[in-house]
Formats: C-alpha cells, sequence, structure tokens
C-alpha cells in the first residue's frame, strides 16, 4: 500500500516536472510567433493598401477549412488523453490516428494554397504581406509536422502498451503541444485571412 502511493506520488511529481517543461518551451514559442505578429502588425500599419490588396488574394475557403480541420484535431487529442486517463489504450491509438490524418489534410490542403500562390506568381520576394505570409504559414506547418511525428511516436508506443491509467505522461505533454498549435493558427486565421 505504501509503496504504491509512494510510486503514485513520483508519477504526479513526474507529470508536473514535465508539464513545467513544456510550458517552457511553447512560452519561448509564443515569444517566437509573438515577434512575426509584431513585424506584421508594424509593416501593414506602414502600408495598409498594399496588405489589403494582396490579403484579398488569399483563398479564405482553404483557410476556413484548415481552421475547422485543426481544431477537430484538438477534439480528437482530448478524447484521446480523456480514454487513456481511463486506461482505454484502444481509444487512444485510433484518435491519435485520426489526429495524425486530420494533420496530414492540413498539410495537403496548405500545399495546394501554396502551389495557387506560385502559379499565380505570388512568391515570398514579392512583397512584405507574401513575406510575412509565407514565413508565419511555414513556420506553423512545420510546427505541425512535428506535431505529426510526436503523435506517431505517442501511437507506436501506444501500440507497444507503454501506456495505461496510470502512465501517460508523453501523451498529455504531446497533448498540450498539439493544441498550441491549433491555438497559432486560431490567431493566423483571422490575421491573415479575415482582416483587411
Amino acid at each position: 500500500m505504501t509503496e504504491t502511493k509512494h510510486t503514485t506520488e513520483q508519477q504526479g511529481a513526474a507529470l508536473e516536472t514535465a508539464k513545467l517543461g513544456i510550458w517552457a518551451f511553447l512560452a519561448t514559442e509564443v515569444l517566437l510567433f509573438g515577434g512575426l505578429f509584431t513585424a506584421y502588425t508594424v509593416l501593414r500599419v506602414g502600408d495598409p493598401q498594399m496588405f489589403h490588396t494582396e490579403y484579398l488574394k488569399l483563398n479564405r475557403l482553404f483557410g476556413a477549412i484548415n481552421t475547422v480541420v485543426l481544431i477537430t484535431s484538438s477534439l480528437t487529442v482530448a478524447l484521446g488523453i480523456a480514454a487513456i486517463r481511463e486506461g482505454k489504450t484502444g481509444t487512444l491509438k485510433r484518435c491519435l490516428l485520426l489526429t495524425i490524418l486530420l494533420a496530414a489534410a492540413f498539410l495537403g490542403i496548405k500545399y495546394a494554397e501554396y502551389a495557387e500562390h506560385f502559379a499565380r506568381g505570388e512568391l515570398p520576394r514579392t512583397n512584405n504581406f507574401f513575406s510575412l505570409y509565407y514565413m508565419m504559414t511555414g513556420l506553423h506547418a512545420i510546427h505541425v509536422f512535428a506535431g505529426m511525428a510526436a503523435l506517431a511516436t505517442m501511437l507506436v508506443m501506444a501500440g507497444r502498451g507503454k501506456f495505461s491509467a496510470e502512465e501517460h505522461t508523453p501523451v498529455e505533454i504531446t497533448g498540450l503541444y498539439w493544441h498550441f498549435v491549433d491555438l497559432v493558427w486560431i490567431y493566423l486565421f483571422p490575421l491573415l485571412y479575415l482582416i483587411g
């Protein structure tokens, strides 16, 4: 009984330490994206007409679909975490797989959007708007790809029986990262696609 309590306390301490670490990492990411948001705002104030003209060239349908895709993926991650807290490994695996597929769909849509811009000659060097558009969405896409790799690792580990109701800290940490990726897009979408 004492040994079980001691193990539970150790796992609780490990989870808190891991959460502290991921929050510290995410804080640096917030600073990174915050700098880009600030640069966008400053440059937009300096040349509002050009930014308005170029923003009209973005595909709002693609942006809106990708927003729904990412929000849905955050839901599947949350459902997976809730499932493993109850020891439901099968549900966790299905949720992780679905999240990975949604992330792949997001990147596929983003690829189609980039191809559309490239075909029209709207390149990163075209002007400040497209420089920031590619930089911000490209950096976000890299984060999505990194998240997919982390989710795939969790899926493999879940398949090997590494997680249970008592031990699932890596899933929780990966879930926090994925919610951050989703949150960044929630800010990017209105900034780039809706505020003309």
